[in-house]
């Protein structure tokens, strides 16, 4: 027989369990206001503009355009890093192993190795151009960091094999920024810091325009916005490379010195965020992690922007205005 008391705790049971199943749904169903929010904030980008937004800890997430490939510019830096680190992790070299730098190595772009190693035959060890291609987006050092990783085909063949067939990475730097243009390069041996601009001036601005649309259009290099999210979230999840290299990487990301006005722009001060720009003709991204406040968690977030006609100032703001509306959402509403 079920007592008075017995029947007050199993109402006040189905009750709870009642509100907890309402709350879930109430956040499920907010994910719907979220996703629309950042569909209308993507249209101050001035472009084309994919989203990807992966809570760790409750595994919600929010896309848009998923599935699309998006040149990925600097930000194809992570693939190449987590490459690199692959191989470290198998014993194949070590981080302290050290690169002879050749005049031929120092490319066009972001950087600073090109404007201080005048000299060629300076020696650098793997550790630091790593640290120089995510920090600060030394095109110099990628393409010396992705020579070491076994080339592009070897860093789309990880990805590959990791489940991710959404990113693919096609080019070094140097031929990157080429074709954006629209030159064409000399055999490897020719190259020189000085080189570059005699190349780059020879073209006119229909050239250059011409170049450019080409390249928006290319699949090279271009990575989905679900796949790129979903390979930041297996990086902070340690599931791909052990507790040590994870954090590594994760600490070089903290500390990036680009994009201060992208996913960091409009977020609270002092908040963490680990993450990697990329920044080519119409193209302006920023994918990385945001640790939310109050121990909500953290949340993945990507801004893929192709084909935009607006000043990088502009895509930015896009990209920051998103960012915040995702830190704030995930912020109240956890589901922890």
């Amino acid at each position: 027989m079920i007592t008075r008391l017995a029947r007050v705790a199993i109402l006040q049971t189905g009750l709870a369990t009642l509100t907890i199943a309402a709350g879930a749904q109430a956040q499920t169903s907010g994910l719907d206001r979220l996703e629309r929010e950042i569909e209308r904030l993507a249209a101050l980008s001035g472009g084309t503009m994919g989203v990807g937004a992966i809570h760790l800890e409750t595994g919600r997430s929010v896309f848009l355009n998923a599935e699309a490939g998006f040149p990925m510019a600097s930000s194809y830096k992570v693939p190449i890093a987590v490459q690199l680190l692959t191989r470290v992790q198998r014993g194949e070299f070590s981080l302290d192993s050290m690169v002879v730098v050749a005049a031929s190595d120092l490319h066009p772009g972001s950087g600073m190795l090109s404007e201080l190693l005048d000299d060629p035959g300076v020696v650098i060890s793997l550790r630091n151009l790593l640290e120089l291609m995510l920090l600060i987006s030394d095109n110099s050092a990628t393409d010396l960091v992705m020579a070491a990783a076994g080339g592009a085909e070897a860093v789309t063949a990880r990805m590959h094999e990791l489940g991710y067939t959404g990113i693919r990475v096609d080019r070094p730097t140097v031929h990157l920024i080429a074709d954006w243009v629209g030159v064409d390069l000399p055999p490897s041996n020719q190259w020189s810091p000085a080189l570059y601009p005699q190349l780059f001036a020879t073209l006119d601005d229909d050239a250059r325009e011409r170049a450019a649309e080409a390249f928006d259009r290319d699949p090279q290099d271009t990575a989905t916005p679900r796949h790129m999210a979903e390979l930041l979230a297996a990086v902070w999840r340690r599931e791909i490379l052990n507790d040590e290299l994870s954090g590594l990487l994760l600490d070089i990301m903290l500390r990036s010195t680009t994009g201060g006005a992208r996913l960091k722009g409009l977020l609270p001060p002092d908040t963490d965020v680990y993450h990697k720009t990329g920044t080519i003709g119409g193209t302006t991204n920023d994918v990385g992690i945001i640790a939310l406040p109050d121990g909500a968690g953290h949340v993945v977030t990507v801004a893929f922007v192709r084909e935009s006609t607006i000043p990088v100032p502009e895509r930015e703001r896009a990209i920051a205005h998103i960012a915040r509306a995702v830190h704030d959402f995930f912020t109240f509403n956890p589901g922890l």
